[in-house]
């Protein structure tokens, strides 16, 4: 009997397709291996076990089976996206339990490609942070569970590295996915601006939706659902001009030793299939630092104008004090638009920019949600300073893995290109996948 939790979300379809396997029995194996395994990593703040049978019965009896792109696909949720006939709760207590009427857009297209929803995943409180646990449960990185998997999509992540799905589903709007991905040794791209349909709470449209994977198949193979196109079907090969860059964004943050030692690692491999790399750091303003914590703190404010302040943890009721201030300032646009402005000749310089995904290890994987705000800021800021530029600017960002730390955990890096650059950055992932593989799932078992 062929075990499918574990195999690639290409793998599953493909054998659903040719009736190598049922939707139902995939489903079922998956959700075995959540049974078995959730309560040591805390993915998942619900599981639709019956639900989800059910639906694999449904897409099971489609006639269109055949033609499914993610026919019989298990697949997570963030419990920020509408999942319908289920509550969204968003890591807090200050939101009611309330089931969702329909599917959000990229849920409804992944079910129409034959996925099945078979549950809505940890987040922090109000997705704020780089760490998540809260009142609904503590996400650990399955490789090393006395770690956070990260945040704020650290559930999503921990569900495919622990191997309980083989893709899910997440969103980022200053790092959200990528930081996770980079902790748990996932394959994720944060879309560039207006590629994947955003929620209704999107950071003055800095969050964008995209998946998380453990091959750039699988990662392109969802993002071509989500986004509703084929335009991120393979890149033309051809040689391009890689600048590699170990500068941390945000001033006064270093970049630890193994992260900087896997980006030039990767440099080698980018070199080695052909393309042209130097060093070089993107000219970085001085006020990013202020940008980034402006824009962090009025998204927060916003999504919760209209909680009970009395039912948000310390450091949510803090961030969303703080970022008041800043809505009106951060709703003109001035300073990304500034910021883009100062990066596009760099950009016309160079097709991609290579850094580390993270500065260093996620946190421990402790009670975050009880402890104060700045304590939460610096270990958030000092270990993930290299994602939020390009939520600013709306430019496309991928992490994909490389190496390992010294516990051995995943290390990662991240390609940054320009608007429209989603395939080129996954034709690069493929690459470095091709020439330095690495193990998919985290050893549990």
């Amino acid at each position: 009997m062929t075990n499918w939790a574990g195999r690639t979300a290409v793998e599953i379809a493909a054998a659903v397709r040719e009736k190598r396997a049922t939707p139902r029995e995939v489903v079922a194996e998956h959700l075995a291996r959540i049974e078995r395994l959730d309560g040591r990593v805390g993915a998942f703040r619900v599981v639709r076990a019956e639900a989800a049978l059910a639906e694999a019965d449904e897409v099971g009896s489609r006639g269109d089976l055949a033609e499914l792109p993610l026919a019989g696909v298990p697949v997570a949720i963030k419990d920020n996206l509408a999942v319908r006939g289920e509550s969204n709760r968003v890591g807090s207590a200050a939101i009611p339990d309330t089931p969702a009427e329909e599917d959000h857009v990229t849920v409804a297209r992944l079910r129409a490609a034959g996925a099945v929803v078979v549950g809505l995943t940890n987040v922090p409180e109000l997705c704020v942070f780089g760490t998540t646990e809260g009142v609904h449960g503590t996400a650990r990185n399955p490789w090393d569970t006395s770690r956070s998997a990260g945040g704020s999509s650290g559930g999503s992540a921990a569900a495919v590295a622990a191997g309980m799905v083989p893709i899910a589903l997440g969103n980022d709007g200053m790092g959200s996915l990528r930081i996770p991905a980079a902790n748990c040794g996932l394959v994720t791209i944060k879309p560039g601006h207006g590629v994947v349909p955003a929620g209704t709470s999107n950071w003055f449209g800095m969050s964008e939706n995209g998946p998380l994977a453990t091959t750039v198949e699988d990662a392109r193979l969802m993002l071509s659902v989500l986004a509703d196109t084929d335009a991120v079907r393979p890149h033309e090969p051809g040689s391009r001009k890689v600048a590699v860059s170990l500068r941390s964004p945000l001033t006064g943050v270093a970049i630890s030793k193994p992260y900087a030692a896997a980006t030039r690692e990767a440099a080698g491999v980018l070199a080695k299939a052909g393309h042209q790399v130097r060093r070089a750091d993107p000219p970085y303003p001085m006020s990013l630092s202020f940008t980034s914590l402006t824009h962090w703190t009025a998204g927060t404010a916003v999504d919760a104008r209209d909680l009970d302040p009395g039912l948000l943890t310390r450091r949510t009721r803090v961030h969303a004090a703080v970022g008041r201030r800043f809505v009106v300032r951060v709703t003109r646009g001035d300073s990304r638009e500034k910021l883009r402005r100062s990066l596009e000749p760099f950009f016309a310089e160079h097709d991609v920019v290579l850094t580390p995904a993270l500065a260093r290890r996620s946190p421990k994987a402790e009670a975050w949600h009880e402890r104060g705000w700045l304590r939460n800021v610096l270990a958030n800021t000092n270990y993930s300073p290299l994602t939020p530029p390009w939520n600013l600017t709306g430019w496309p960002a991928l992490t994909v893995p490389f190496g390992s730390l010294p516990s051995g955990a995943p290390c990662a890096v991240q390609l940054v290109g320009r608007p429209g650059s989603e395939a080129l950055l996954l034709e690069l992932a493929e690459q470095v996948e091709k020439l330095h593989p690495w193990q998919r799932t985290a050893p549990l078992d």
